[in-house]
């Protein structure tokens, strides 16, 4: 309730706020140049705090490394640039706080992927894969990750698997360490 606390809020809000409506621009940019129809859409803040009401009381949910998997919320769990992403629905467990991983989730730091990975072995493992890579730094490696399928199977009891889809191009922050 502090000025400080407040104005964190609103800078969280506002970059969600920012984060969603980038991610409106490339979906519309993407149904046009597919020549598709867009179903259905998923917004999946994670790393974000909401206003939920929990035990009859209003509190904040900070969901770090998490995303809400309230009952029947549709969520997206993704791999890494080679591993599958879920399509999910929530089932609303309350001992998980109607949260479910975001992801994968490091098995190596962002700073230890830079220094132990290189370029060579990145492109290799994305080729053995038919992945095509358009950007992305070496912190977001392949082998910088968690197995899905492990991270799926711990996660039965919050989410319900919908669908599941495999990278092919991939588009993510350099981090810097990319060779010309």
């Amino acid at each position: 309730n502090s000025q400080l606390g407040q104005e964190y809020w609103l800078a969280m809000n506002l970059a969600g706020d920012y984060a969603s409506a980038c991610h409106e621009i490339i979906h519309n940019k993407m149904e046009r140049a597919l020549g598709a129809t867009i179903l259905a859409k998923v917004e999946n803040h994670h790393n974000f705090a909401w206003k939920e009401i929990w035990n009859g009381e209003e509190v904040i949910v900070h969901r770090k490394g998490a995303t809400p998997a309230g009952k029947g919320v549709m969520g997206i769990i993704p791999g890494s640039m080679t591993a599958p992403g879920f399509l999910v629905r929530g089932k609303g467990e309350e001992n998980a706080i109607n949260s479910a991983s975001h992801g994968a989730g490091r098995q190596m730091s962002r700073t230890q992927a830079i220094k132990n990975i290189t370029q060579t072995e990145m492109k290799s493992i994305l080729r053995d894969h038919g992945v095509t890579l358009i950007g992305a730094g070496l912190d977001e490696a392949p082998m910088a990750y968690k197995d899905i399928n492990q991270v799926m199977e711990a996660q039965q009891d919050l989410v319900d698997v919908i669908a599941k889809f495999t990278p092919k191009l991939v588009r993510m922050a350099d981090d810097g360490s990319r060779e010309d």
